[in-house]
């Protein structure tokens, strides 16, 4: 019997290295501003409950995570936007297959100056600022100062979605300043009186003011947080992505396991977005 015990005690010492080798992950994440934040924070926790894993994290916008993925410079593309055709057919043509990840869930959050009085705008009113037919804050209850738009860059999937789904696929006005980063419209809007601008949810600080919106032409206006969010009574939400080749799959599942684990999703909520259920 001592001697069975003995040898159980050896198989399973010889074991946990094994496994916990197992689930160490040693990768590249690029890509979305937006995801940024949440994937720092996934990796960090991942590594310290499994010693060994290296995952590196790089933002950047969704665009460029595409175009990493695609140069097989990164193994997984962050994104706050589904795949372009465009996208998809290049990646067809290079042979490969793609896995799609939902991680999380994000809302936009409209953002002022907090010296504006303006607390309140219709998706008609978003259209018109962020077009330039609307110019000046008089226009919309606020006092008499000249708007000034800040936006992300084109390669970021919170401009390719805000444009979509707020402003109907319509321009941005000419003289809307493009922002690199998110982090950049929040110091931007905070330093600027008369500035708007739009942000991942997780970016809200106390140096902006987010704005409530209404898509039921002023019927309705909503907050922007994470329980209007996971409602999807707030109507500015969207999914994000880990976009993966499939022949890299086994080498980040244990990463992507982790993430949409009721641990992982915990982290979600924490880190201000919002969970998948």
């Amino acid at each position: 019997m001592k001697k069975t015990l003995v040898a159980l005690i050896l198989v399973i010492s010889i074991m946990i290295p094994s496994i916990t080798n197992a689930q160490k992950v040693v990768c590249k994440i690029k890509g979305s501003d937006t995801c940024l934040p949440l994937s720092q924070k996934f990796a960090e926790v991942y590594g310290k409950k499994f010693p060994g894993s290296g995952i590196s994290v790089v933002g950047g916008g969704s665009g460029v995570g595409i175009s990493a993925l695609l140069s097989n410079t990164t193994d997984i593309a962050q994104c706050s936007r589904s795949l372009k055709m465009d996208e998809k057919l290049k990646i067809k043509e290079a042979g490969k297959t793609v896995k799609e990840n939902i991680i999380a869930y994000d809302a936009l959050a409209v953002v002022v100056n907090p010296s504006n009085k303006v607390s309140k705008l219709t998706r008609e009113q978003l259209e018109g600022i962020f077009t330039g037919k609307i110019t000046n804050w008089n226009q919309v209850g606020g006092s008499n100062l000249k708007i000034i738009v800040y936006s992300r860059e084109t390669s970021s999937g919170t401009y390719e979605f805000f444009k979509e789904h707020v402003m109907k696929k319509k321009n941005f006005v000419s003289s809307a300043l493009l922002m690199p980063a998110t982090g950049s419209v929040v110091q931007s809007v905070s330093q600027t009186k008369g500035a708007i601008g739009y942000i991942g949810l997780a970016y809200v600080e106390k140096k902006v003011k987010a704005l409530h919106v209404s898509y039921d032409q002023g019927k309705t206006y909503v907050a922007p947080n994470v329980q209007n969010a996971m409602s999807r009574k707030y109507p500015i939400t969207r999914p994000l992505y880990y976009y993966v080749y499939s022949t890299n799959a086994a080498k980040v599942n244990p990463f992507i396991k982790f993430i949409l684990s009721p641990e992982g999703q915990k982290i979600v909520l924490a880190e201000g977005y919002v969970p998948l259920s």
